[in-house]
């Protein structure tokens, strides 16, 4: 009897609790957004981390909170992201952040810096050593509040028409490269260029560039850069990794309701951990591809990588220097990588190490 009785009661409560839920959702707007990548659809793996985002906010809300993904170029210019959504223009954007260099070196804490961090190392020091408090912090300024977005992990140093051995073979090398890697370089002897993605095939074909970097075997392949500039040199010390962002207009942000402001923290976190195993797992065959069709892999000598990093610790102390806004993330997060750094050198790069060369 008594287990009858508890039966019927919990059939009841199931009963309740479905009804209750779908009257929940109705309760719920529809909210609908536009967002715009810095990124074109070619690069399916960079691109798609926004379109793995907005899946997944969709299916999380039912179907109530949409937000829709443009590619570069298609509703607001690929460099001008952060300033539409710190505009108004649209309510959300997926960039890196090291395009904004222009405006103030900071924003390069939030990417990529030369030396910098792993793929690893950078999620930790975002989410666990203090490192999503103070780029949000900065971010204040320009009504915006970021989030994970994907990791391409450590990039390439790029395509070069010719072989480069020492410092001195820089030396008036004109390279296609990163606002921040363009600092460092520039001291070096370089003249950096800055071209768009689509642009840098004809430069290196006609001559009007020697050297260019992009992203990595997977995205570089799609460009043919091999069939332009054969040698093919590793690794981009400016972009250790390059931490994806997305930027949500802080007045938009706190329009939301709690329920939509966890599915975009969740939806984020999928984007971004997708991203990096995308990456990770497309890269290695088309490497393989790349070397089968010509591509001469090089490795950056000793010399140019040890002059390349005094170089860079010059102009990030220089910045940290006069800057205030740059210091304040450069001393804790320079802390950081020294403890990553003494950490990684006790297990990950000795048993990595033994697999790459003892096996």
């Amino acid at each position: 009897m008594e287990r009858r009785s508890f039966l019927k009661k919990a059939a009841v409560g199931a009963s309740v609790g479905a009804i209750a839920a779908p009257a929940l959702a109705q309760t719920l707007p529809t909210i609908n957004w536009r967002l715009a990548s810095s990124f074109p659809k070619s690069l399916d793996t960079i691109y798609g981390a926004a379109e793995v985002f907005s899946k997944r906010v969709a299916q999380l809300t039912g179907g109530k909170f949409n937000i829709r993904v443009f590619a570069g170029g298609e509703i607001v210019p690929a460099l001008q992201v952060l300033d539409a959504v710190q505009a108004g223009t649209v309510e959300i954007g997926h960039s890196a952040s090291y395009y904004y260099f222009g405006k103030d070196p900071t924003f390069a804490f939030d990417g990529a810096v030369p030396f910098g961090l792993t793929s690893r190392q950078q999620t930790a020091w975002f989410e666990q050593g203090g490192g999503k408090a103070l780029t949000r912090e900065f971010y204040k300024d320009y009504g915006i509040i970021n989030f994970l977005g994907g990791n391409t992990g450590t990039q390439m140093a790029g395509w070069f028409r010719k072989e480069i051995k020492t410092a001195k073979d820089l030396q008036g090398l004109k390279m296609r490269v990163s606002a921040f890697g363009g600092r460092v370089l520039q001291r070096l002897g370089v003249v950096p260029q800055q071209i768009a993605g689509g642009d840098i095939y004809p430069a290196l074909e006609k001559g009007t560039i020697d050297a260019a970097e992009w992203i990595g075997p997977y995205d570089d392949e799609k460009l043919g850069f091999n069939k332009v500039a054969p040698f093919y040199y590793t690794p981009g010390w400016w972009e250790p990794s390059l931490q994806v962002s997305f930027y949500v207009g802080i007045k938009e942000w706190e329009k939301l309701p709690k329920e939509y402001q966890y599915a975009i923290e969740a939806a984020s976190y999928e984007a971004h951990v997708t991203m990096q195993a995308e990456y990770d797992a497309k890269n290695p065959a088309a490497l393989a591809r790349l070397i089968k069709n010509g591509a001469k892999l090089r490795f950056l000598s000793r010399e140019i990588m040890e002059a390349c990093y005094k170089s860079a610790t010059e102009v990030m102390e220089e910045e940290a220097s006069k800057n205030a806004k740059f210091k304040k993330i450069y001393e804790p997060w320079k802390r950081f990588r020294q403890d990553q750094n003494q950490w990684f050198s006790v297990a990950e790069a000795p048993m990595q190490n033994f697999m790459i060369n003892g096996k």
